[in-house]
């Protein structure tokens, strides 16, 4: 087994000596060097696995170092030293390239995750992965996607926050999977949170956890989304949703790297990689202070933007293959492709939904089209969506469909998704009884294509 090697770069002796101390003990080989000077001459000799520097050296400070060792080491790990509670300095250095960083006093348990993290990302099958281009979830061969490949794989290799922007349905979350997979925290948990999703009064149990008994309801301890991502990455999704009152709490737990579960009097320590999206425009948001400026350059390090789909219209040909193929294989149909009428109009349609809209598009277009091949009629852009065609359905005086007791609608609020389910399940169940469950047959009495009857089969589970 190769013996990892570390540079330390302090020019305090009793510094580098306690880190070598820990190291040595972690079976980590050290080298040392007290100024920019000798860690260059060193790195040039020979790389190292990581590089731990402090930033205020006798002739520099560490910013220069990293900004060194992304041009003429960029395999090699680098974490800064930084003053106790100088966060400026931190983003500073992370923005310039950094791995990560740890205050002083170092807490040798903090000292410890981060060496083996930066280590993890010094694996030969790790670096082999990183230096392909292997498009992972971001599907694509335009000049915009590769861009933002090349990117996240750039990004997964520090331990940075990152902000990714873009429109809704351009795939944010899928760049934020791709970091994380990419990185050194992909054997640990991933947990995504649309912030919008969660009730203002249960926002605090919900990230921080809580006690038992600690409120009304609380019927058990739960750890809560910081918790449950330890070792891992928190994605907060729709992160502008955040009332301000949670944002100070929030930018806490990010600074102290520690989360107060509700009902409980000590910090739990957390060891989190924060990644945050938006559709919204955050900064202006900041302007007119609904979103907290501090928080804002916390959690935006780093910026990605992520394109739109119509400024990528080369990549709507593999995008579409990719969703009808899994949409395929996910309802057990026979696969349809895309005439070449459907494919241009495609390509020239301006997308507001963006991917999410195109998954959409090309999902109600396979359950309705009656052959394998999509064309332009069957994409109905610009309809709303179309369930069962009423038209086919006839209801008589009586509130009946096909001669069956139509549901009555209940009192006062109603699931109206679940009522139109239950009318589906009911002429289907019909068409099917009246055909001696011959599926070609109910599918015509329907009138609608086999693909869609088994797709709506699977949706109900009726099969």
């Amino acid at each position: 087994m190769t013996t990892h090697t570390a540079l330390i770069v302090d020019d305090e002796p009793d510094i580098r000596e306690l880190l070598e101390i820990t190291l040595v003990r972690m079976g980590i080989a050290t080298r040392s060097a007290p100024d920019l000077a000798t860690a260059r001459e060193l790195l040039e000799a020979e790389p190292a696995h990581l590089c731990l520097t402090d930033m205020n050296l006798p002739d520099g400070n560490g910013i220069d170092l990293v900004a060194w060792i992304q041009e003429h080491r960029p395999e090699t790990p680098v974490a800064v030293i930084t003053a106790y509670g100088n966060m400026d300095t931190a983003i500073e250095a992370l923005k310039a390239g950094a791995f990560d960083f740890v205050s002083k006093p170092v807490e040798l348990p903090r000292l410890r995750e981060l060496v083996n993290s930066a280590l993890r990302l010094s694996e030969p099958e790790r670096q082999e992965i990183q230096q392909t281009d292997e498009p992972g979830l971001l599907l694509g061969n335009s000049r915009e996607i590769q861009r933002l490949r090349s990117q996240t794989r750039k990004l997964a290799r520090s331990q940075a926050p990152v902000f990714i922007s873009g429109e809704s349905g351009s795939g944010k979350e899928l760049v934020a999977r791709m970091i994380h997979m990419q990185g050194p925290r992909s054997d640990a948990p991933f947990v995504a949170v649309n912030c919008g999703a969660i009730p203002s009064e249960l926002m605090e149990s919900e990230f921080f956890g809580h006690r038992k008994g600690s409120f009304t309801g609380a019927n058990e301890s739960k750890d809560g989304l910081f918790r449950s991502a330890d070792g891992g990455t928190l994605f907060l999704d729709e992160v502008a949703d955040l009332p301000l009152a949670m944002q100070v709490k929030l930018l806490r737990a990010i600074q102290e790297k520690a989360v107060r579960p509700v009902g409980e009097s000590r910090e739990v320590p957390v060891d989190i990689r924060i990644l945050s999206a938006t559709h919204k425009n955050l900064p202006e948001l900041v302007k007119d202070g609904s979103f907290r400026q501090d928080l804002f350059y916390r959690i935006n390090v780093i910026e990605l933007a992520v394109p739109a789909l119509r400024e990528r219209p080369d990549d709507i040909p593999l995008l579409s293959n990719h969703i009808l193929e899994r949409i395929a294989r996910e309802y057990e149909c026979p696969p349809a492709r895309l005439s070449q009428g459907a494919l241009g109009y495609l390509k020239d349609y301006a997308f507001p939904g963006n991917v999410r809209e195109l998954e959409n598009i090309l999902e109600r277009a396979f359950t309705l089209c009656d052959s394998d091949v999509i064309d332009t009629d069957d994409l109905h852009i610009g309809t709303p969506p179309m369930d069962l065609p009423r038209e086919k359905q006839p209801v008589d005086n009586n509130g009946s469909v096909n001669g069956d007791e139509v549901p009555p609608l209940p009192d006062g609020e109603m699931d109206l998704e679940h009522y139109l389910e239950t009318i589906e399940r009911q002429a289907i169940e019909k068409a099917l009884e009246a055909t001696r469950w011959n599926k070609t047959a109910a599918a015509k009495r329907l009138g609608i294509s086999f693909r869609a009857l088994r797709y709506r089969l699977k949706k109900l589970g009726m099969e």
